[in-house]
């Protein structure tokens, strides 16, 4: 029996008819269209589901989507800041070549991104600590390591401009 679950997805106000046993995951890629979130383990192993609810980061495949009544949700869509222009999050992603196949990368980018609103300036080990549930198959972490880095350094300096 479904039930009627309201949320807010990227700043949207949805209202969905959802089965209790739903992931939020799925709920995001089959009825909120929004299929930049990956499904790859489905058990919270690897981070490709990873988005941000109310401010933190989680797993996606690990939610069911009647746990996320109520909530504010932010997807690697929601990130980009216009439609001609990317999160600096993205850009860095983009000019350090920090994604192969790019089956990892939004769910690491939502982590990253959860990590420095935490922590705008993260050292080398908090960000591989910070990103440590998130499983890249095709690269070592250096080059996405640097994006973030190279990301924190940007949004502090156009801060303090």
């Amino acid at each position: 029996m479904s039930q009627i679950v309201s949320m807010t997805i990227n700043g949207e106000e949805r209202e969905l008819a959802l089965e209790p046993y739903r992931s939020l995951l799925d709920t995001l890629r089959n009825e909120g269209g929004l299929t930049g979130t990956k499904k790859g383990c489905d058990v919270g192993d690897c981070g490709a589901c990873t988005i941000i609810m109310n401010g933190k980061p989680v797993n996606s495949c690990l939610v069911l989507a009647v746990e996320a009544a109520g909530a504010m949700i932010e997807t690697i869509e929601g990130l980009q800041l216009a439609p001609d222009k990317p999160h600096p999050l993205q850009e860095a992603f983009m000019r350090y070549g920090s994604a192969q196949c790019g089956f990892c990368t939004p769910g690491i980018i939502m982590m990253a991104k959860a990590l420095l609103d935490e922590n705008p300036n993260p050292t080398e080990d908090e960000v591989r600590f910070g990103i440590a549930g998130n499983i890249c198959r095709c690269t070592g972490y250096t080059k996405i390591i640097e994006a973030i880095l190279a990301t924190a350094a940007d949004l502090q300096r156009a801060k303090s401009a």
